[in-house]
């Protein structure tokens, strides 16, 4: 009985959604710093901080939306709408959650604590009012992705050049709209109120707009962007043999695998209208899980060891 109800809560908690603060580790990649001890440290600990604080805001967003995730025939299920967690038990995380994630970014540093209490702050107000509005319901998803990335600098100090930002929002941006497409085609527009202003037509539009400027921004940014400073295996065989060779732009090779990947998560939305759980498309999909991976292992690879 009681592990039944550690897996309740895991899942009311959204455990497996986590994987989008993964946003907050862009900073020390691509700052070159990944093998610096004291910044990792940092770092994990704002990632499991910003956790917590998204695992309130999905709590919350699973009360308000209540009556809606009902009707649903997926979201049901959850927890909270299945009734496994009661609305007492629900109120109490969030402000257990919210309360324990506040004091762990205030002891972190001041400025982490405004940027967690910006977060909070924001996911909140989308709950409670900005979700209910078409198109600021997906920039705000895009934003909140953007303060992830702006927490992953606080917690290094290191700046995350303003094409990789872009390319942050926009990427967001696409998936947000993609999910709103899935449940539009899916559910119908009585599965969440700003779908009664959507339509599909418009959706597409957005989607293209988002993907294609995903893909500018990125491709932009392997070219124009400066290489960290990083000691890296091979410096002194390119500094004597290839002196005029910017590592940079050697990152341009990873260009296929991100249009390659915005590719497949658009071909699952329109032929298997998958886009309204993201991080089970990114988790179970094999061709976009070893695109993913291949992109992690050349970028890694360019940064620290070419």
């Amino acid at each position: 009985m009681k592990n039944n109800k550690f897996f309740i809560y895991f899942r009311v908690l959204r455990v497996n959604q986590w994987l989008k603060n993964l946003v907050i580790f862009t900073s020390i990649i691509f700052s070159g710093k990944l093998f610096n001890i004291n910044l990792l440290v940092n770092t994990v600990e704002a990632f499991f901080i910003f956790c917590l604080l998204s695992s309130a805001s999905y709590v919350l967003n699973d009360i308000i939306d209540y009556p809606f995730d009902k009707k649903h025939s997926i979201k049901k299920n959850r927890p909270i709408a299945s009734g496994e967690v009661s609305m007492p038990e629900a109120t109490f995380l969030v402000f257990v959650l919210t309360l324990i994630s506040l004091l762990l970014a205030l002891f972190f540093s001041t400025q982490f604590f405004l940027i967690s209490l910006t977060f909070i702050l924001l996911h909140f107000f989308y709950s409670l009012f900005l979700k209910k509005h078409p198109v600021i319901d997906i920039f705000t998803i895009s934003l909140s992705f953007t303060i992830r990335a702006y927490a992953g600098i606080v917690a290094t100090g290191f700046h995350i050049p303003v094409w990789m930002m872009l390319t942050i929002f926009f990427m967001s941006l696409f998936m947000a709209t993609v999910k709103r497409h899935a449940e539009l085609v899916a559910q119908g527009k009585e599965a969440r109120a700003s779908l009664y202003r959507y339509n599909e037509h418009f959706l597409d539009f957005l989607t293209y707009t988002a993907a294609t400027a995903t893909i500018m921004s990125y491709s932009f940014y392997t070219y124009f962007e400066k290489p960290p400073e990083v000691k890296t295996l091979l410096e002194n065989f390119f500094s004597d043999y290839y002196p005029a060779l910017e590592a940079r732009k050697l990152l341009m090779i990873t260009i296929p695998l991100v249009v390659y990947g915005i590719t497949r998560y658009a071909q699952l939305l329109y032929e298997r209208y998958e886009g309204e759980r993201p991080e089970k498309v990114i988790t179970t999909d094999i061709p976009l899980i070893v695109t993913i991976g291949l992109w992690i292992i050349i970028l890694i690879g360019l940064i620290y060891v070419l």
